[in-house]
């Protein structure tokens, strides 16, 4: 009841933020003392791949790690058990046993290859740290980006750029099969979602100005719910519609930019998610930046393969 706020009731507030890069570090600290942990594991390591966690989630993720070294029969808790116990609480429980056609398998390759490539040709973007195309959760795949270190401010530039790396699954599937899917149907929501943030909460369209549009209000005898208050002409609201919609575009199209002049790379990556079904690390990096591995071909003489990751191709082909 906001009544229990009133001056004099409760004058002193202590606001709990989720911790920051060193908090985790700390807690995590806490809940590992005492478990058989290997060498390798790096509490930094763990705190920088845990952006978000609140100190609930760092114990989850110590006693997940445990339990998934339990069931391997493994004495010691190793890296892979944390890495794994990340996954499941971030994307959800990986799910072999669920079948999924060669055609839709290389589909989900092709989309998640695109999401990794747009990500890694834009500034200001956090970096990949994996990419895979098992079932996790509701996913049929996903692209793992890692901030670098925990973010308070986020540039205009950067929030155009995240919008961007949503939309390049979409974009990679409508290059490479000149058709799209239901696969980006949430990547479409935080996209849009993130746009009209933009110009309605942020004042970051140069059409509608330096001001927010709609007013948040709290319903005390609904439990506190927020609801929004139109503040705005009929007009208006038709103007914001246009500027969300000139903000996902523009940012599609840009994808698509991206991706044709990454085409080879793109293909490359597909197969390799295809064959490897996760890639991640230096070899995903390489990956990333145009570099394979030399392969032989029938004959036995060798074959090159793209390394300068510069091809830009301007014609759309099939796989």
């Amino acid at each position: 009841d906001p009544a229990l706020l009133r001056p004099g009731r409760f004058d002193r507030h202590v606001t709990v933020d989720r911790p920051d890069l060193l908090g985790r570090k700390q807690i995590l600290e806490v809940h590992l003392a005492g478990k058989p942990i290997e060498e390798e594991v790096k509490v930094d390591i763990l705190a920088k791949r845990t952006p978000g966690f609140a100190g609930a989630d760092l114990a989850n993720l110590v006693n997940e790690a445990a339990l998934l070294a339990a069931r391997k029969g493994k004495k010691t808790i190793s890296m892979a058990e944390f890495e794994d116990a990340i996954d499941r609480i971030v994307a959800g429980i990986e799910k072999r046993s669920r079948v999924i056609s060669e055609k839709d398998k290389k589909i989900i390759a092709f989309h998640e290859a695109g999401h990794a490539l747009v990500a890694h040709n834009l500034p200001g973007t956090d970096p990949i740290h994996k990419i895979s195309i098992i079932p996790r959760g509701m996913a049929l795949g996903y692209t793992l980006q890692l901030p670098g270190e925990d973010r308070y401010l986020i540039s205009k530039t950067e929030l155009i750029n995240n919008i961007c790396v949503l939309l390049g699954g979409r974009a990679a599937e409508e290059i490479i099969f000149k058709e799209v899917t239901t696969g980006a149907q949430n990547d479409l929501q935080r996209a849009t979602e993130l746009a009209r943030k933009m110009v309605m909460e942020y004042g970051m369209s140069e059409h509608l100005g330096p001001r927010t549009w709609g007013k948040r209000s709290e319903n005390v005898f609904m439990g506190r719910d927020l609801f929004e208050t139109k503040n705005y002409s009929e007009n208006m609201a038709n103007e914001i519609d246009l500027e969300v919609q000139r903000i996902v575009e523009n940012c599609y199209e840009n994808s698509k930019n991206i991706l044709l002049s990454v085409y080879d790379t793109l293909n490359k990556i597909a197969m390799k998610l295809i064959e490897n079904e996760t890639l991640q690390g230096d070899t995903l990096l390489d990956y990333l930046n145009g570099k394979f591995e030399e392969e032989k071909s029938d004959n036995g003489s060798k074959i090159v393969e793209n390394k300068s990751g510069d091809n830009a191709l301007n014609e759309n082909k099939n796989i």
